[in-house]
């Protein structure tokens, strides 16, 4: 199997599918989370894995857009803890670190430490991507925020471990599938787990109300409850929600029934194993 990723070789996702599907699976790079899904689409890939929630910063709500959009459905999750070090090249020494290279929200949970060292923060396209730079460009006095898996991938040696402000950052991925292998690839689902779904409430005084009465009414727990704008419709809004039970749960499918006459739109985005969450460190 195949599995694509948003990022270059070392980015937080490859460890991630590394996690989930163990270090002697084949990853594949892409650019941009859109590049990923069209791979997965076209079978340049068997499956995908992308970040959809964020402990510290919340949705990553392009990609939570394209599962709604796309033909595509979420089989698998996975939560990886997020750190950052400090990378550079095995030459340098900390003093001399004047600019630090990361994708901007790696370097906003990092502005404590980097401000402590009077090192210069500079925005790149990605966390792995700032690395690679870095190696091409040979400079003693930069730096990169990425993980161990990215210091391996590109030489670097770790010049300082742990160096963002809040510890406990942990990252939520889904793992994709084209929906033509969903029927197939979620059978086996039938303990301790979740379903995503996507509702739209009719325009009336309570329909909301009337929505989440039904998940009371069949005992359902939700696990997470978001709305987005919907793009086309401005001041719409989609309703996201996590399901603690799978799809082919008796219960859950009474109650997608009875909210089929209660909202509109419904979609089912995916169902899956609850992942267990890690410790901080």
């Amino acid at each position: 199997m195949i599995i694509g990723f948003q990022g270059e070789p070392g980015a937080y996702s490859q460890e991630a599918a590394f996690s989930y599907f163990g270090k002697e699976c084949e990853t594949k790079g892409f650019a941009l989370s859109e590049q990923v899904v069209e791979a997965l689409i076209h079978k340049e890939i068997d499956q995908a894995i992308l970040p959809v929630e964020n402990s510290i910063v919340g949705n990553v709500n392009v990609n939570i857009d394209l599962l709604y959009q796309l033909p595509i459905k979420a089989v698998g999750e996975v939560y990886h803890n997020i750190h950052h070090h400090l990378l550079a090249l095995d030459a340098a020494k900390i003093e001399d670190i004047k600019e630090v290279y990361s994708h901007p929200i790696a370097l906003a949970q990092c502005r404590d430490f980097l401000n402590k060292h009077s090192m210069r923060p500079v925005s790149d396209y990605d966390t792995a991507g700032s690395a690679k730079l870095l190696k091409e460009r040979g400079a003693l006095n930069q730096a990169a925020i990425g993980s161990k898996l990215c210091a391996r991938a590109y030489g670097l040696k770790v010049l300082h471990h742990q160096i963002q402000k809040v510890h406990h950052n942990i990252t939520r991925f889904f793992i994709l599938c084209r929906n033509k292998e969903f029927k197939d690839l979620s059978k086996g689902i039938t303990n301790h787990g979740k379903t995503s779904i996507a509702f739209r409430a009719h325009h009336h005084p309570g329909a909301l109300l009337d929505c989440l009465e039904i998940f009371k009414k069949f005992s359902i727990n939700l696990t997470k409850l978001e709305s987005r704008p919907v793009v086309e419709n401005p001041f719409e809004y989609i309703f996201y929600a996590d399901l603690q039970l799978p799809l082919n749960h008796p219960k859950t499918k009474e109650c997608l029934e009875e909210l089929n006459l209660d909202a509109h739109h419904v979609k089912i985005l995916g169902t899956y194993h609850e992942a267990k969450k890690p410790n901080a460190f």
